[in-house]
């Protein structure tokens, strides 16, 4: 994969400058997450969804030019019909440039948005069309040598108030989970 620099649009970034994502990739390669789904992130994705009442949530590893979801939780049925009357279901991939996570892994910090319409920097984003995505919570993975891996995620199609509690969710489960994952390199995760 090659790297493609961050597309200015009207003078705002809409996808910051990703410099440790060749490390990064080649950090989740070694830990044997880079880019297949895994039945146990799923199962936490599917958990982070319960937890949240949203109707989606994933663990998802950001490479350098797309994002793999290693733990997704979606709607069976996709919200947003297109012009030609198919959904449009939330696959496993997605371009960088889409979505909310790759923001919260270069700034090291979650990120709550309680409705993305009200963000300039986030309302055009591609999923919000796409994905009728409206709010959206996550918090990085990062992990014991101070790499931020990807995302703890949940995003709702409505607007919603995600709270303090939900920002402390989230974080306590995107720390739990790094240590797992840590701990669980080269033997399968074990949640």
């Amino acid at each position: 994969m090659s790297y493609e620099p961050p597309r200015p649009v009207r003078g705002l970034l809409l996808t910051p400058e990703d410099k440790e994502a060749p490390a990064r990739v080649d950090r989740l390669r070694r830990l044997g997450l880079a880019d297949r789904p895994d039945p146990a992130l799923d199962a936490f994705a599917d958990h982070l969804a319960q937890l949240t009442g949203a109707p989606y949530a994933m663990v998802n590893f950001i490479g350098e030019a797309q994002q793999f979801f290693a733990g997704l939780s979606a709607p069976a049925i996709a919200p947003v019909v297109r012009e030609d009357g198919s959904r449009a279901a939330l696959g496993r991939v997605l371009p960088r440039d889409h979505g909310f996570c790759p923001h919260v892994v270069v700034r090291r910090k979650a990120l709550v948005l309680e409705d993305v319409r009200d963000y300039p920097r986030f309302a055009g984003n591609p999923v919000v069309d796409d994905y009728a995505i409206r709010s959206y919570l996550g918090a990085p993975l990062i992990d014991s040598s101070g790499m931020a891996l990807g995302t703890v995620c949940a995003a709702d199609t409505a607007p919603r108030v995600w709270g303090r509690s939900g920002l402390d969710t989230i974080k306590a489960l995107a720390a739990d989970l790094v240590v797992r994952l840590e701990h669980g390199a080269g033997d399968g995760l074990s949640l």
